[in-house]
């Protein structure tokens, strides 16, 4: 287990060194920005709770030539800031980089404070880049993808207080608009992203024993998305896809997928998505959350003996 959190702060602290036109922001919550507040307290900024406000200083830096980053829980950023996202940052596509926690049914916060439609509505927004990050240790390495980008980056997390490592270093190949093997597997496709990775792993390693070869993608960009491994999956895996993921089942990555099969004409034999119904979820840790909504482990490893048995 690693604190993401902990790497966001010392990733940015490390890059302000090489990068003197980097700016820190945060809507009061900066507790895991202490290092790069005290090394280059010139250029970090806490407004308050005042998202919005937060969002139009950051389009304001760049403007000015400078790179900036926005630090705060995604709920607020999403949708409170969300026409400042749109306007101030997109529309003359800047590059502002917005990274929080709390995507999905996590922190156990209740309706208010879940990220569940920020996918839908960051992925429908011209010119922004969209992520969801799994494991904390490729956190640092998106941050520094991102700096030499033109335009802006939504970088989605869970708490980010203990975040379970999926992958050895260097094991993949971290890149952005690149999904990640993370498992092989020749029966079917599940497709996921951040915190439900661990979940579809689980998943692949029981059915394993039944005898299903269950292959684990973590496309963990969701905007560009990776279409070339999309189309070899169909090929691979008998057109066999689930789609698992914390955010509501429609306007996420099963809608992206979706969009793909559709216009590339792909054929698929089995296609199951699981994720939040349109219900607000209520309070509970989010493995209860998960369970109690219909898209936790068990649900997800019937889930894919439906897929394997429907072909």
């Amino acid at each position: 287990m690693l604190s993401a959190r902990s790497v966001i702060g010392s990733t940015l602290a490390e890059l302000g060194e090489t990068h003197p036109n980097l700016w820190v922001l945060t809507p009061d919550i900066g507790a895991t920005l202490v290092e790069f507040r005290d090394k280059y307290p010139d250029r970090f900024l806490d407004v308050g709770l005042a998202e919005q406000v937060c969002v139009g200083i950051a389009a304001g830096l760049a403007y000015d030539g400078n790179i900036p980053v926005v630090s705060g829980m995604l709920p607020f950023l999403s949708m409170r800031a969300l026409e400042q996202v749109r306007t101030d940052v997109c529309y003359p596509n800047l590059p502002v980089k917005i990274i929080g926690t709390h995507g999905g049914l996590v922190g156990n916060g209740g309706s208010t404070h879940y990220a569940v439609e920020d996918l839908a509505l960051m992925c429908a927004l011209t010119n922004m880049t969209v992520t969801s990050v799994g494991d904390p240790l490729m956190v640092g390495e998106v941050i520094r993808q991102s700096m030499s980008m033109t335009g802006p980056i939504y970088i989605r997390l869970a708490v980010g207080k203990k975040d379970m490592v999926l992958y050895e270093p260097g094991q993949h190949e971290v890149r952005i608009g690149k999904g990640i093997t993370a498992r092989e597997g020749t029966d079917l496709t599940i497709f996921t992203h951040g915190t439900t990775v661990a979940q579809a792993l689980q998943a692949a390693d029981a059915l394993a024993e039944e005898g299903v070869s269950a292959r684990v993608v973590d496309m963990w960009t969701l905007k560009p998305i990776d279409e070339d491994l999309i189309l070899r999956c169909a090929e691979e895996t008998r057109g066999r896809f689930v789609v698992l993921e914390d955010h509501l089942a429609y306007g996420g990555l099963a809608t992206r997928i979706a969009d793909v099969v559709a216009d590339r004409g792909i054929h698929l034999s089995a296609f199951e998505r699981l994720g939040i119904p349109q219900v607000y979820a209520g309070f509970g840790e989010d493995e209860q959350l998960r369970d109690k909504h219909g898209y936790g482990l068990p649900a997800t490893i019937d889930a894919v003996r439906r897929t394997v048995a429907a072909s």
